[in-house]
């Protein structure tokens, strides 16, 4: 968990009702901030900062772009992605994650983490843990771990 608000824009390619979809983040779901919209058109109205669109048409990588605060990033449905006029009309601001050819798509959640995580490692982790814990051991200096 991130801490970041999943912003959802309809029509999906799920449904957040799913069964499925919900005993995978079951022991999550609590921890969700999820705000809807009902189209491209209605969040670009309701939100504002700079956009990034992660696609496997993209020139640009994920990784060599700074993300400002407030800044979206925009995935598509993995059967079609973003539409091409969005991407055509933010060349620059389009991002790929770097993949063999053979596949047409990585998963859509791990992209989003992958997206999400860059974000985060830029920003030094805002809000995060950033150490871990043994059970049985403790880590000292000595272990320079």
């Amino acid at each position: 968990m991130t801490g970041a608000r999943l912003h959802l824009i309809k029509p999906m390619g799920f449904s957040v009702d799913d069964r499925k979809l919900k005993h995978a983040g079951l022991d999550y779901w609590h921890f969700l901030d999820i705000t809807y919209y009902n189209g491209l058109k209605d969040f670009f109205a309701r939100t504002e900062g700079e956009y990034f669109y992660f696609s496997t048409k993209a020139v640009n990588t994920y990784c060599d772009v700074k993300y400002p605060d407030k800044a979206y990033l925009l995935f598509g449905r993995e059967d079609r992605g973003l539409p091409e006029e969005l991407l055509f009309a933010n060349k620059e601001r389009c991002v790929r994650i770097p993949m063999i050819d053979e596949a047409r798509s990585l998963n859509l959640s791990n992209s989003v983490a992958i997206g999400a995580y860059e974000v985060l490692r830029q920003w030094g982790f805002p809000r995060l843990k950033n150490k871990g814990s043994l059970t049985k051991y403790v880590w000292t200096d000595a272990n320079n771990i």
